[in-house]
């Protein structure tokens, strides 16, 4: 997997990204969710920048691990921790992990996957104080 530089746009987009693919799919709406924050520019990049890195992340992914049936499947805890500590910058950490967060809730579901990548980035940046598990499935109380 490419590597960028230290607290660059597209180390914080990549993670973000990594948010959007973890379930296997990209939902117009997790996209929508990302537009509505202005994510491209909340993260230095063009309009058209975040799209681009989803790419690059999937291209990445593929290369690794071609035969693995998950985008994740080459991407384990250590493969996280080297993803996470290129963005270091408190303030960058905030607002990568809440657009990620409004990406992984944009359908209205929180998959296992993007579970996984924000709580390795809760863990691996300190953000304390927030029980992804209580914000799993938005849509639990329109079902019952």
């Amino acid at each position: 997997m490419r590597s960028y530089p230290r607290n660059s746009p597209e180390a914080a987009a990549r993670i973000v990204a990594l948010v959007l693919i973890a379930d296997g799919h990209v939902c117009r709406s997790e996209f929508d969710a990302l537009t509505d924050l202005d994510a491209p520019g909340e993260l230095g990049l063009p309009a058209d920048g975040l799209p681009r890195i989803v790419q690059t992340l999937c291209e990445d992914l593929l290369m690794g691990d071609p035969g693995s049936s998950s985008m994740l499947g080459g991407v384990d805890a250590s493969a996280l921790s080297a993803l996470m500590a290129e963005v270091d910058e408190p303030a960058l950490q905030r607002r990568v992990f809440r657009l990620a967060l409004a990406a992984a809730h944009g359908d209205r579901h929180v998959a296992d996957g993007e579970a996984l990548v924000l709580d390795a980035a809760r863990r691996h940046w300190g953000l304390g104080g927030f029980d992804l598990g209580a914000h799993r499935h938005v849509n639990d109380a329109r079902a019952a």
